[in-house]
């Protein structure tokens, strides 16, 4: 695809004005690298508060007092340099504690541990996962060949965008037991998506940049704050380049000669010289009707998050990763007694009702946890997030767009773009990167944002 590189020249003394249409990751990571390259940005947010998907809100109490609890548990491995380096740039990196352990629990509470050994990467994980309970000797055997096979075919295998997979674990013999309890408990939770519907080619990026390329890439990071306090106006308020105008919902865009002049949000006009649509796939056909981008592929997977909070602690473990059920990870949000549970690519969750999900999630909980049993729950709110992520189907990456668009003060941000990376918060930042990226480009003084992968 040819990139436009147009006249964007502003007249001489004034910054280039960018707007931004959507204050999720995408958008603030954009504005942030422009922020801080000269640019005067406006970010325009339809909802109060920032951060799209990966947000948190004030949930209101019987006795008047007011929670605030994320959307979904949202994690990060170190890997994900690019939001790392997000995060830097908003100076809130130390707002992230790094998990060193994976806690693996089978119905009945038997529990393995996953964690960094002795011997250098790839092999740092073989102490551990020798000694992993749920899986046979046969198995692990499996999947270590497996894991070699990542790394040999992960950058020259030419077709894992056009299998699943299911397909490709089935090629390297893997069992029922390989596959249900270790392949798809770490990769419906990564990639938002069965198996059997996930390209190939994420699979393998996931096990070879978050577990295989480096000895502490598989490092969980979890926000110790609020999601919404790592984009908070305290932070913003240290930009004095960005200004962000919540409540603001994008309505129109007035063209002139096939460039786009100004965007209405709230009955506002807001000009700019240049403009990012950082909003989901779904809304960008009818805010930019003369773009015509065939997004016909694209389609939803949806996650669920259950917030329990109970009389007690029901465990001292900071997380864990539950075997063999519907619920498939849980995380400690306080002293053990409030836990959000998750469940990704949640089809089966979808149309339930909210009673019928907290007494799954009880149940369910209760095979690995026996204190619930005797435990009163105080509370409890579900989270269903029908558009959490596009679906990472087989076929689908060579259809993400460029952020570049025809028209040519236009560009596009997301996690569903063509990041180089599924849809994950990592996704979302490089995205927004690229879009700057090709601003800074089009208007003749290309910057690069972007970091590299670790491997």
């Amino acid at each position: 695809m040819t990139e436009p590189v147009p006249d964007l020249a502003s007249p001489a003394g004034r910054p280039r004005h960018v707007a931004i249409i959507g204050g999720g990751l995408a958008g603030l990571a954009a504005a942030a690298a422009l922020g801080s390259s000269g640019f005067q940005v406006t970010v325009l947010e339809a909802r109060p508060f920032l951060g799209g998907r990966a947000t948190s809100y004030p949930l209101s109490q019987a006795d008047g007092q007011t929670l605030t609890i994320d959307n979904c548990q949202h994690i990060l491995l170190r890997c994900c340099g690019n939001l790392l380096d997000f995060y830097r740039r908003l100076g809130v990196e130390g707002q992230i504690e790094f998990h060193k352990e994976f806690f693996w629990i089978e119905p009945g509470g038997r529990m393995s541990v996953m964690k960094r050994g002795l011997l250098p990467a790839p092999l740092h994980f073989t102490e551990s996962f020798a000694g992993l309970h749920f899986l046979s000797g046969k198995d692990k055997l499996s999947i270590g060949r497996a894991l070699l096979a990542v790394k040999s075919e992960f950058k020259n295998r030419r077709d894992l965008d056009r299998i699943s997979m299911l397909t490709w674990l089935r090629e390297k013999k893997q069992g029922p037991a390989a596959i249900n309890r270790f392949w798809r408990q770490v990769l419906v939770s990564a990639i938002n998506e069965e198996l059997d519907q996930m390209a190939a080619l994420h699979g393998l990026q996931v096990c070879w940049l978050g577990f295989l390329a480096r000895s502490d890439s598989y490092q969980m990071g979890i926000p110790n704050v609020p999601l919404a306090e790592l984009y908070s106006d305290d932070v913003w308020s240290r930009w004095p380049t960005v200004s962000i105008r919540s409540r603001a919902s994008a309505d129109s865009v007035q063209t002139d000669a096939s460039f786009i002049r100004t965007v209405t949000a709230s009955g506002q006009a807001i000009e700019a010289d240049a403009f990012i649509s950082a909003v989901p796939f779904e809304r960008v056909a009818n805010l930019f009707p003369d773009l015509r981008l065939d997004l016909s592929a694209f389609h939803h997977s949806p996650i669920t998050g259950i917030h329990l909070w109970f009389d007690r602690p029901i465990t001292e473990l900071p997380h864990a990763t539950l075997l063999d059920r519907t619920i498939q990870w849980m995380y400690n949000k306080r002293d053990g007694r409030h836990l959000q549970l998750v469940v990704s690519a949640s089809r089966s969750l979808v149309d339930m009702q909210r009673g019928e999900v907290i007494d799954l999630a009880i149940r369910e909980l209760a095979e690995f946890f026996p204190e619930v049993r005797n435990a009163q729950l105080e509370r409890a709110h579900v989270v269903k997030e029908v558009r959490a992520t596009f679906s990472a189907v087989p076929g689908l990456e060579e259809k993400r767009p460029l952020p570049s668009t025809a028209i040519p003060n236009l560009f596009l941000a997301g996690d569903w773009t063509r990041s180089g990376w599924p849809a994950t918060m990592e996704g979302a930042v490089r995205s927004g990167y690229l879009a700057a990226e090709a601003i800074t480009r089009a208007f003749g003084e290309p910057r690069r944002f972007l970091l590299p992968d670790i491997a």
